[in-house]
Formats: structure tokens, C-alpha cells, sequence
């Protein structure tokens, strides 16, 4: 192998939204060397003030390069996170919540995807879990097997033999072990941002689903946990 391909070999495109999961899974890609080129999409999300987080995190966990792409997901509703007139549940619902955004990961992989190709890189790094997530049906293994499936038959790396491997490191994790990697490699997590409804100075909601997620996440992994919370009690181990 050459110099060149050896370098392309080792870039990684991650899908970085600003929070605990996809900082973590940034911090992984660098713990195995790769050179990251973190990704956010801007998608119309009420709690856009992850984006400006996802920054900070990229700069913090020593990403190559990040950009934000946009992509109008509010003109198509349908999700409590890009139509405001749609309530964020506080309480925990049956089925697939109003929290989930129709078609996202596809097309976030989708544009990661499309990067990749002109990266010449071998891997996306995406930070979904099919343990402690909300019922989104594109979460779960099936879906990023048929994602990197599609990737082999739609792309001109996969049609030349090069095809490009989705990873989800976190997919089988509990929460609790997410954060204890996490805090293993080091990472700020006073800087992400996973509250639904988090407001412009990162003060999250302590009542949304992530947020109870998250902060449960911290309780049983013994971290303490650094978000602000408007409600939600006293930050403890």
C-alpha cells in the first residue's frame, strides 16, 4: 500500500450532532487513530444549539476538519424536535415518540456518505444505540446493515471493490457504559448538549426523554454528571 492510500485508509467521516453519544464516538475514531472529519447537520432542529456544541466538541476531541451541512427537514414536519407547534413529551409514551425525526439517519448517512466518497475514506462512525434509545426504528442493526449494504451498491468506492464500512460502536451499549468510555478517554461532556428543548446557554430541560436517558446514564455509571438541568434535582453520583 501505498503512502496516499495508507493515509485515505485511516480517514474516518463522523456524524457529530453536539452530544454524549457522538462526542464519545469521536473520541473512540481518535483513540484508534483515525483522522476524523466530523459532520453536524443543521436540520432545522429546535434544540440547534447542539450545533454550536458540536464545534466545540470537534475542536476539543482534535477532529481534521468539521462542517455543517443543512438540510430543510422542518419544511416536512411530522417531529416534536422541527415543528414547535408539536410538544416535547415529558412523559414516557408506547411506540415510535413524536421525538422521531422522519427519515434523519438516512439522510445524515446519506451525506456522510456522499463526504466519504470524495475523502476516499473507508469508514463513517455514527453514534446511534439500540439500547437506550427512544424506539426510532432507525436505530436499530438492521438499519445500518442495510445502510452499508447500500453504500456497497450505490457509491463508486463499493462498485470498484473500496466499499465504506458504517461503524456504531455504541449500538449494543447501555448508556452507563457509554459515559464510562467516555470519561475513560477523557471527554468534556459539560460541552455536549442532548437536551431536546436545551435553550442558547445549554441549560437542558432535566424532563425530555434524552434527558432522563442521559442523566440516568451518569447515575448508574458512577460519574458525576455535569449538565445543568432546569428541573431534575441536585446533580449527583
Amino acid at each position: 500500500m501505498s503512502l496516499e492510500n495508507s493515509r485515505m485508509a485511516t480517514r474516518a467521516v463522523v456524524l457529530l450532532s453536539g452530544g454524549l453519544d457522538s462526542a464519545t464516538v469521536l473520541a473512540l475514531a481518535r483513540e484508534q487513530g483515525l483522522e476524523c472529519y466530523a459532520l453536524s447537520v443543521a436540520y432545522g432542529q429546535r434544540h440547534e444549539v447542539e450545533l454550536t456544541a458540536a464545534v466545540t466538541v470537534s475542536k476539543a476531541l482534535g477532529a481534521r476538519e468539521h462542517r455543517v451541512m443543512r438540510v430543510d427537514l422542518a419544511s416536512i414536519g411530522g417531529s416534536a424536535l422541527t415543528d414547535r407547534s408539536i410538544a416535547v413529551p415529558t412523559t414516557q409514551t408506547k411506540g415510535i415518540p413524536v421525538t422521531y425525526v422522519p427519515a434523519r439517519n438516512t439522510i445524515m448517512l446519506s451525506l456522510a456518505l456522499g463526504w466519504a466518497e470524495v475523502l476516499d475514506a473507508r469508514e463513517i462512525h455514527v453514534g446511534v444505540n439500540a439500547i437506550d434509545y427512544s424506539g426510532y426504528p432507525d436505530c436499530r442493526p438492521e438499519f445500518i446493515a442495510a445502510f452499508e449494504n447500500l453504500a456497497r451498491l450505490a457509491t463508486r468506492a463499493g462498485v470498484e471493490g473500496q466499499s465504506i464500512a458504517i461503524r456504531a460502536p455504541l449500538l449494543h451499549m447501555s448508556k452507563a457504559k457509554i459515559v464510562r468510555e467516555g470519561a475513560r478517554l477523557g471527554v468534556d461532556y459539560s460541552i455536549t448538549v442532548s437536551c431536546y428543548q436545551a435553550d442558547a446557554t445549554r441549560l437542558a430541560c432535566g424532563l425530555c426523554d434524552s434527558c432522563k436517558l442521559r442523566r440516568e446514564g451518569f447515575v448508574s455509571a458512577g460519574v458525576l454528571d455535569p449538565t445543568r438541568y432546569v428541573q431534575g434535582g441536585p446533580q449527583i453520583v
